[in-house]
């Protein structure tokens, strides 16, 4: 029996033969992220940040239940459009697949994915992690299990910051994930730059993340590196500002009694309701911020493996 065939594009296979550097991007992002029009301005603003860095990008999702790793832009644009499709994680590539629909994919898949094809390093904008009141509902991200399987480089800001963050760093810790802040030691709270905890390790340029990245390849371990990216100070949100709303936020919300999967688009929703849109353009430039420094690794490995 055959694996389900999974589309990869002419360029992202030839680069990866190569040995040219490739940098990952999720679909979720502009699938069920971001709102119209801006989702498709920002999917495509991204691909050409890398093509004109000489990185080649590789947005990845679910067409018309194929697969595909290197979407066209009229794919890309079909599914930013898309009402009808699904929110793709790992345990439904098989079910989305199947049934031939369309499927903007999580960290969890994109991740997945980037792996089979060979793509080393993933760019995201926040990562998924531990709910509160998980020791209860048992609610935690796939995320976290599937990153502890999968050896790529994710470059995020953080976890979200309506998750626990600090149950979710002590997970990562058991699932031996290592979390490296760039150019920090705080860890940052996606709308923020530190969220109050510090992590053990940092590196300073793309070329030190990229010898971390060959050292967990020549031990041959499993699980991904996780690059905490901070965003930018001067675009953050007030840290005292983000707090008193998601105080207001998760008060509201169990007014409502809106609880588990519910949860999170809820308060992602009344965040940016809250801040009048800034939180959207936090978001943004949080993603913007990432994808640069993923193109910079991604070059910085591929230049490592020449000299090699």
């Amino acid at each position: 029996m055959t694996g389900l065939p999974i589309h990869i594009s002419e360029d992202v296979a030839e680069a990866v033969a190569a040995g040219a550097p490739v940098v990952a991007l999720e679909s979720t992002i502009f699938t069920h992220g971001l709102p119209r029009p801006r989702n498709l301005e920002v999917a495509l603003e991204a691909e050409e940040r890398l093509r004109s860095t000489g990185v080649v990008p590789a947005t990845i999702g679910v067409y018309a239940g194929v697969p595909t790793v290197g979407l066209s832009t009229a794919q890309i644009e079909e599914l930013s459009g898309a009402d009808d499709l699904d929110k793709a994680s790992l345990r439904d590539l098989p079910v989305v697949a199947a049934l031939g629909r369309h499927g903007g994919t999580t960290v969890a898949a994109t991740a997945f994915l980037a792996h089979r094809a060979g793509i080393r390093v993933f760019s995201t904008g926040g990562l998924g992690g531990v709910h509160f009141g998980a020791s209860e509902s048992f609610d935690e991200s796939a995320d976290l299990t599937t990153l502890a399987a999968i050896p790529v480089t994710v470059i995020s800001a953080g976890v979200k910051s309506i998750l626990d963050i600090r149950a979710t760093l002590e997970r990562f810790e058991t699932l031996n994930i290592p979390v490296i802040g760039y150019r920090t030691r705080r860890y940052p709270g996606f709308y923020i730059t530190d969220s109050g905890h510090e992590i053990a390790y940092r590196v300073d340029t793309p070329e030190e993340a990229a010898k971390v990245i060959e050292a967990r390849d020549g031990l041959e371990l499993p699980q991904a590196v996780l690059i905490a990216n901070p965003v930018d100070p001067a675009k953050q949100l007030p840290p005292q500002e983000l707090e008193a709303l998601l105080t207001r936020a998760w008060a509201e919300a169990d007014a409502r009694g809106i609880k588990g999967n519910a949860s999170t688009p809820f308060l992602l929703d009344f965040i940016q309701r809250d801040t009048q849109g800034r939180s959207l353009e936090v978001n943004i430039e949080v993603y913007r911020g990432n994808v640069r420094l993923g193109g910079e690794i991604a070059t910085a490995l591929a230049a490592a493996r020449s000299e090699a």
